[in-house]
């Protein structure tokens, strides 16, 4: 799959006040422009593909990774409010805890309009197998955003009819129990999965898409349930299996050859991915800004862009990677990597732990950890074919979905409520994923085996924190515990002293452990990010007193 989708529908809209300003948006019913616009299935098509890319952008810009991987234990950075998830030190006035929740229901009111109002404006004019496809699509959608609202905020509110919800005059929703949650992504994906064709134009959802995201949330809801109602939960862990060896057996895609060949731009939409954010060139929210947040130096992004240098993976995070594993340099940057497809004018891009000009000048300091980020960083608009422009604005896609995640999903169902698996066909695609990485494969595999091998394959994707959820659902203290004893706060500092060995090697820096053995408590009451303060003052009904209720379907 190549191609993207170079197009932007706008239509006119008006903003209703409730949980944020963006928390119910849809079209003006009055418009004669609407009323008009789906006249065939390329309009509908044109409108389903607003859903991939602008409305995901603060969602994706910071808090994504903030959430995603600081606060999993991966990723160090101390800067102001961004640095708070690392030190779990965030409260319900956090800005990107705001962002992302303003973001993801930006993406429900984009893909409630669509569900609700399309069908109204395309009925005699588009057939109604165009019209489900789209209703199909902008479900996918709406699911995946709730999937992420669950696991980030826990109990939220369900917003199903934007239209409806305006002319009842009660805008202030309660928050729903997490089973109901559950239960309308899984509707939503149901109904995805059943009305999506099996293939599409490179980008977009399919049939597949539906249910490789539907064996993940099945496992997830398996992990939930597991201490409270164990029927259910092997009901769903047997769900999360078969349609997990669904996807891999009949889908017909394959995992990439190479895994540092899956985050380059050239590769965008290729055949591990099953779900990915759309992004461009060409201006601010349009483009995947990760690489101006992570990239250490304009010699890497060739503009000014470039707020990466105090960012780096944690010592944590570092102690637990095996020296042969070959997603080690295409994840982050160490001492002596060398990047061919990276400042190409100028022969590549070689990592120094400091790196000078002729006349002596750093341009580019050591980190805390003596590492730089590598994932999503893609190098200038000259490496790129010009899909690198300022606005931070990449054109490589954020994968919220791919394969690899699917083999794992069927391996940890697999060892469902049990402590490890033998199964020979969850081996086999395990020792698939490791063996791409050039790793030697298991006879048996734990749940730890699973959670780290997570943490190696999907690091700086922003997904850990969801592999670290569902442990805490199985084992709430031995998760408390772990999050409790990462080496988050060890970081080097240069040596000053007159013998001390050069600044571009390990060996001319000392490890500081700071307080606590570096280490920061974890209080399992904190696992459930806080809803923002700005919506709670509009809602009480979303305060932490307040209890979440089941919704009515």
């Amino acid at each position: 799959m190549k191609n993207i989708f170079k197009y932007i529908l706008i239509l006119p809209v008006f903003i209703v006040c409730s949980c944020s300003d963006d928390f119910v948006t849809i079209p003006i019913q009055d418009n004669p422009t609407i009323g008009n616009y789906y006249s065939s299935e390329a309009d509908v098509k044109a409108a389903t593909a607003t859903l991939y890319g602008f409305p995901w952008f603060e969602f994706n810009d910071k808090f994504f990774w903030a959430a995603g991987e600081e606060l999993a234990g991966n990723l160090y950075h101390t800067f102001d409010q961004e640095g708070q998830f690392l030190f779990f030190s965030y409260n319900e006035g956090n800005a990107h805890i705001n962002s992302g929740w303003r973001s993801l229901y930006r993406v429900v009111s984009y893909a409630n309009s669509i569900i609700n109002d399309m069908p109204v404006f395309a009925a005699g004019k588009v057939s109604e197998d165009a019209i489900n496809k789209g209703i199909a699509e902008a479900r996918f959608i709406r699911g995946t955003a709730y999937y992420m609202l669950s696991e980030f905020w826990g109990e939220v509110p369900i917003v199903e009819n934007s239209l409806e919800l305006i002319l009842s005059g009660n805008t202030k929703l309660p928050k729903n129990t997490r089973n109901s949650v559950y239960e309308f992504i899984r509707r939503d994906l149901i109904f995805a999965a059943e009305n999506l064709p099996a293939s599409d134009a490179p980008g977009r959802v399919t049939s597949w898409s539906a249910k490789g995201l539907l064996s993940k949330v099945y496992l997830t809801m398996a992990q939930y349930n597991l201490n409270s109602d164990a029927a259910a939960s092997a009901d769903y862990f047997a769900k999360a299996k078969s349609y997990a060896q669904e996807v891999i057996q009949t889908s017909g895609l394959t995992l990439m050859p190479k895994y540092d060949d899956l985050f380059r731009i050239a590769n965008n939409n290729n055949s591990e991915s099953l779900f990915a954010l759309q992004w461009m060139e060409g201006g601010y929210a349009l483009g995947n800004s990760r690489q101006a947040n992570w990239a250490r130096s304009s010699l890497i992004t060739g503009n000014n862009e470039a707020w990466g240098g105090g960012k780096c993976m944690t010592y944590d995070f570092l102690e637990d990677v095996d020296p042969a594993d070959k997603r080690k340099s295409a994840t982050y940057m160490d001492v002596d990597d060398f990047y061919p497809e990276i400042n190409k004018l100028n022969g590549g891009y070689k990592y120094y732990i400091v790196n000078r000009d002729a006349v002596g000048e750093v341009i580019e300091s050591a980190s805390p950890t003596l590492t730089a980020l590598k994932k999503f960083v893609v190098g200038s608009s000259d490496d790129n074919d010009g899909k690198v422009t300022t606005g931070q604005a990449t054109a490589v896609n954020q994968y919220i979905l791919r394969l690899a995640d699917v083999y794992l999903v069927y391996v940890e169902a697999s060892i469902g409520s049990g402590e490890s698996t033998s199964d020979a066909t969850a081996l086999e695609y395990f020792n698939a994923i490791r063996n791409r990485a050039g790793l030697p494969g298991m006879n048996s595999v734990s749940f730890l085996d699973l959670l780290h091998e997570r943490r190696m394959e999907f690091a700086l994707e922003s997904m850990y924190w969801f592999d670290i959820k569902r442990y805490f659902y199985r084992k709430p203290a031995d998760a408390t515990a772990m999050l409790s004893s990462q080496k988050r706060e060890y970081v080097y500092y240069r040596d000053q002293s007159s013998t001390a060995a050069d600044e571009k090697t390990k060996a001319g820096y000392i490890l500081n452990i700071a307080g606590n053995n570096g280490t920061i408590t974890f209080r399992p009451e904190n696992v459930n990010l806080p809803i923002p303060s700005s919506e709670v003052v509009i809602n009480e009904l979303l305060r932490p007193s307040e209890p979440a209720v089941d919704y009515n379907f």
